[in-house]
C-alpha cells in the first residue's frame, strides 16, 4: 500500500469511524455488569489512594498558627501547625469528635471521614465550630459535646422576599456602649434604655409596611442606628408532593417560598434613627427608587456615615450609596451602568475608613474586571488596576500600609487565562507586585495580619503542593504538603488533557479538557460525550488537580472519568457566555441563555477531531448536564440536531420563567419579555431529534420540578419519544442517598451505551 499523507490518514480514519458508528463502534467491547459496576465504584476505589493532599487551610485569629485537612491512609485528618513549630500535630481527638457528632445527629461518622472541610477554634481553643448541612455546629473538644448553634433568623427567598410565615428574631439589639436597646414590636421600632424604659418608638409600621428587626445596625459610637422598613413582595409558594416519605405511608405536601422572574420583591426603605434628637428619618430614595435589593449596610468606623449597596431591578445598574449620619443626605459613591448586566455574582466593594474614606470597588467598565477607587464625594480618583486580565478576588485591604491584596487571572499571556495568581498593589495604584508566577492555578489564604500566606498550587496534571510563604516578597518559608499520587497512578489514573481551539470569532481561545478511558488505545476511535454547564455566573472547566469528591463538584468530575472508562471520550468546555474572561466574552449570554456557547463548542469539537484521529464526531456526539446544564442539553438536541444526537438532562430549568428570580433576572433582565420565551426549550419541544433521557428529583428546591413536567407535557403533545426518570424524594442533586445516586448514574451510563455506542446493556432486572 502506498504511503499516505497525515491528511489522508485522518480522512481514512473518519471514514472508518463512520463505518464503526453504523455498526455501533463494534471495536469497543460490550459492557457487562462488572465493567459498569467498576465504573460506578470508581470514586470509592480512587478516593483513598492519594496521600498528603491538603484541603483549604484556615488561620487562627491571631495569625500565629493554622490548621488544615490532609489525606492520610484510610481518609483524612485535621492537623495544626504554628509559624514557630513546623511539626504538624493532630488538631483534636478525631475518634472522640466522630463519636460525639454521631450521637447527636443520628448519623454514623468515622474519625477519618468527618463531614466538614474547615473549622474555627472557639472558647479559647476548647471547642471548634463548623458548618454541616447548612447549619453551624459547635463541639467541645474534651467532652465531644456537639450542638447546633445556628442563630435563628427569618429566611429570605433568594434574598429578595422575606418568609413572613416564619417569625423573625425580635430580641433586643444592644448598642455598642450597652446603654440602649433597639427592638421591633408590633411592626414598629422601640428604643429603650438599659433598664427597659421606653425612649422613643415609631408609629408608621404595620403588616404592609413593617420594620425589620434583623436589619438593625448600630453606629459604633452608639449615637444612631439604621434599619429598613419593608413593603413585602409577592409571596409565591411552590407546592411539591413528597410521594414516598420515610416516616409514614401517606404522601406529604411541602410548600416553599419561591419568587420567580417578574414577581414583586420586598422594597426596603432605609431609616436613620438619631438618638440625640429621637427622630426616625426616611432616607430620600431618589438614588435607589427601583430596588431589586438593598444590602451590605455598614457604618463607617467613625460613625460619620453608613453605606449600602443598591441593585436596580433588571441588574443594569448598581450603586454604592453613602448616607451622612447628621443630615441623612445620600450620595452615590459609585454608579455602575451596563447596557447588558452588572455582574453581581462577582461584585466587590469595601468602604475605606481613613483619609478621604470613599470606597474601593470592582468594575468591568473598561471591558475587564478591575479595581477602582473614589473619595467620599463619589468623585472617581483613579483606576487602580488595568490590562487584558481580570481581578478575581480581593483578599484584604490594609489601609494603614496602603495596600490591596488580590488574586487575578489572565495576567500571564503564556498561561491558561483561568489560572489565578496572587498580587499586591498600593491603594494609589502604584507598585503592582506579582507574588506567584508558576504555570499553575493558585489557591491562596492570607494570614489575618497579612504577614504570611499559604498557597496551594496545582494543575489538572500537577497534584497539589502547599507552601507557607512570606508576604513581603513571596519568599518560601516551608513546604507544608506535597500530594503523593503514586498509588492513584498505579491504579490507572491518567490526567485529563487540556485542549484549546478558536471560538466563533476566529480569534478567541476556547479552553476545555479531554478525558480518555483508562485503557485508552490511540489506534481506536471513540464516540464523544460533552459534560455541559454554561451558566453565566462562573466558569466550570477544572483548572486545579481533580478533587475526586473532596469538595463541591468533585463527584461530577470523577463521573466524567467513570463514563469515559465505558469506552467514550468525555469533555468539558467553557464557551462564550461563561464568566472569568472579558466583559465581551461574558455578554454573549445576555438575554440569550439558549446560546449556551454552542457555536464555540461545536468548533472546539471539530478542531479536536481534526487534531486527534481517535476523536470521533461522525454521526453526532452525546451531551449531558444538570440544572442550567440540563436546559443546555435539551437545547443542543433541539437546535443543533446534526451535531448532538443523544442527551441526558438532569434537573433542568427548561423555561426560565419557571425558575428562581435571582439567577434568571440577572442574565435575562427585567421586565419579563420575549427573551424569556426565546430561551425556553419547552416552547420549542416539537423540534426534538435524537434520543433524550430526562432525570429529575421530585423534591428539587432549586428549580421548580414543574419545569420538568411542563417539558414532558410539551414533548407528549408533539408526539416525541423520550425517557423519563423521576426520583422520589430526590433533591436538585437528584439522589437522596447513595443508592438512588448510583442508580441514576447507572441509568445515564446505560443510555449512552445503548444510543451512542449501539451496545446491548445488561438486563439489570434479571437475577444474577
Amino acid at each position: 500500500m502506498k504511503d499516505t499523507s497525515l491528511k489522508d490518514t485522518r480522512i481514512l480514519s473518519r471514514l472508518l469511524s463512520a463505518a464503526l458508528f453504523c455498526i455501533g463502534f463494534s471495536a469497543l467491547a460490550a459492557p457487562d455488569r462488572a465493567s459498569i459496576g467498576q465504573a460506578l465504584d470508581l470514586r470509592d476505589h480512587w478516593l483513598p489512594l492519594t496521600r498528603d493532599l491538603m484541603l483549604a487551610p484556615t488561620w487562627t485569629e491571631d495569625g500565629d498558627a493554622f490548621h488544615y485537612k490532609l489525606s492520610v491512609d484510610g481518609g483524612f485528618y485535621f492537623f495544626r501547625q504554628s509559624l514557630r513549630d513546623s511539626a504538624p500535630q493532630l488538631a483534636f481527638d478525631h475518634n472522640k469528635l466522630a463519636s460525639g457528632l454521631s450521637a447527636v445527629t443520628g448519623q454514623s461518622y468515622q474519625a477519618r471521614d468527618l463531614p466538614f472541610e474547615q473549622f474555627q477554634y472557639a472558647d479559647r481553643g476548647e471547642a471548634i465550630t463548623f458548618y454541616l448541612h447548612n447549619a453551624r455546629w459547635q463541639c467541645q473538644l474534651h467532652t465531644a459535646d456537639c450542638r447546633d448553634i445556628t442563630a435563628p433568623r427569618q429566611s429570605s427567598a433568594f434574598g429578595v422576599v422575606r418568609d413572613l410565615k416564619q417569625d423573625a428574631d425580635d430580641s433586643p439589639v444592644w448598642s455598642p456602649d450597652g446603654r440602649y436597646q433597639a427592638q421591633v414590636r408590633g411592626h414598629n421600632l422601640l428604643l429603650l434604655d438599659a433598664e427597659g424604659r421606653l425612649l422613643f418608638q415609631t408609629d408608621d409600621g404595620d403588616g404592609s409596611n413593617f420594620y425589620d428587626p434583623q436589619s438593625i445596625r448600630w453606629a459604633p459610637d452608639s449615637s444612631a442606628l439604621v434599619l429598613v422598613r419593608v413593603q413585602p413582595g409577592t409571596a409565591r409558594y411552590v407546592t411539591r408532593v413528597l410521594s414516598a416519605p420515610e416516616d409514614q405511608l401517606e404522601p406529604k405536601v411541602i410548600q416553599q417560598l419561591y419568587p420567580k422572574p417578574g414577581d414583586a420583591v420586598d422594597v426596603d426603605q432605609p431609616v436613620l434613627v438619631q438618638l440625640q434628637h429621637k427622630t426616625a428619618i426616611d432616607i430620600p430614595n431618589a438614588l435607589f427608587a427601583n430596588p431589586y435589593r438593598i444590602d451590605q449596610m455598614a457604618w463607617q468606623q467613625d460613625s460619620s456615615a453608613f453605606t449600602f449597596r443598591y441593585t436596580e431591578r433588571g441588574h443594569q445598574r448598581m450603586r454604592i450609596i453613602r448616607v451622612d449620619a447628621k443630615n441623612a443626605e445620600a450620595t452615590a459613591l459609585v454608579t455602575e451602568d451596563s447596557p447588558t448586566f452588572v455582574n453581581l455574582w462577582a461584585a466587590f466593594h469595601q468602604p475605606l475608613q481613613l483619609g478621604e474614606q470613599g470606597v474601593v470597588w470592582l468594575s468591568e467598565r473598561d471591558g475587564w474586571a478591575h479595581l477602582y477607587r473614589t473619595d467620599r464625594s463619589g468623585k472617581q480618583l483613579q483606576q487602580l488596576t488595568r490590562g487584558h486580565w481580570r481581578v478575581r478576588q480581593v483578599l484584604a485591604i490594609d489601609e494603614t500600609a496602603g495596600q490591596i491584596w488580590f488574586t487575578a487571572s489572565g495576567y500571564y499571556p503564556q498561561q491558561d487565562p483561568y489560572y489565578e495568581h496572587l498580587f499586591r498593589i498600593d491603594l494609589d495604584g502604584d507598585n503592582l507586585t506579582a507574588l506567584t508566577e508558576r504555570n499553575a492555578h493558585h489557591d491562596v489564604v492570607l494570614s489575618p495580619d497579612r504577614q504570611h500566606f499559604i498557597v496551594r498550587y496545582s494543575r489538572v496534571d500537577l497534584p497539589y503542593v502547599a507552601e507557607l510563604r512570606q508576604s513581603s516578597d513571596g519568599a518560601l518559608l516551608r513546604t507544608l504538603a506535597q500530594a503523593d499520587i503514586s498509588q492513584l497512578t498505579a491504579a490507572g489514573f491518567r490526567p485529563p488533557q487540556p485542549f484549546v481551539a478558536k471560538g466563533r470569532d476566529g480569534a478567541t481561545d476556547i479552553w476545555g479538557l479531554i478525558v480518555k478511558p483508562q485503557n485508552f488505545d490511540p489506534d481506536k476511535t471513540y464516540p464523544v460525550i460533552e459534560n455541559i454547564y454554561a451558566g453565566p455566573h462562573d466558569s466550570f472547566v477544572p483548572k486545579s488537580f481533580w478533587p475526586f469528591g473532596f469538595h463541591s463538584g468533585g463527584d461530577k468530575v470523577i463521573g466524567m472519568q467513570a463514563l469515559a472508562d465505558l469506552g467514550f471520550i468525555v469533555v468539558q468546555i467553557d464557551g462564550m457566555g461563561t464568566a472569568n474572561r472579558s466583559k465581551a466574552f461574558h455578554d454573549v449570554a445576555w438575554q440569550d441563555l439558549v446560546d449556551s456557547g454552542f457555536p464555540d463548542r461545536i468548533l472546539w469539537h471539530q478542531a479536536a477531531a481534526e487534531t486527534f484521529p481517535w476523536y470521533s464526531i461522525e454521526g453526532g456526539i452525546g451531551i449531558y448536564g444538570a440544572s442550567a446544564g440540563g436546559q443546555s442539553t435539551v437545547a443542543a438536541l433541539l437546535f443543533h440536531p446534526d451535531f448532538y444526537r443523544v442527551g441526558v438532562a438532569y434537573a433542568g430549568c427548561f423555561d426560565n420563567r419557571m425558575d428562581k428570580i435571582s439567577w434568571n433576572e440577572q442574565w435575562l433582565g427585567y421586565p419579563v419579555g420575549p427573551q424569556y420565551a426565546a430561551s425556553s426549550v419547552v416552547e420549542q419541544a416539537h423540534l426534538l431529534q435524537g434520543q433524550l433521557l430526562i432525570i429529575n428529583g421530585e423534591q428539587d428546591s432549586n428549580v421548580d420540578p414543574a419545569s420538568t413536567m411542563q417539558l414532558v407535557d410539551a414533548l407528549i403533545r408533539a408526539e416525541k419519544d423520550f425517557d423519563l426518570l423521576i426520583v422520589p424524594g430526590g433533591e436538585h442533586s437528584v439522589g437522596r442517598s447513595s443508592g438512588p445516586i448510583r442508580y441514576v448514574q447507572r441509568r445515564q451510563f446505560d443510555f449512552f451505551l445503548r444510543h451512542l455506542q449501539q451496545q446491548t446493556t445488561p438486563d439489570w432486572n434479571r437475577a444474577q
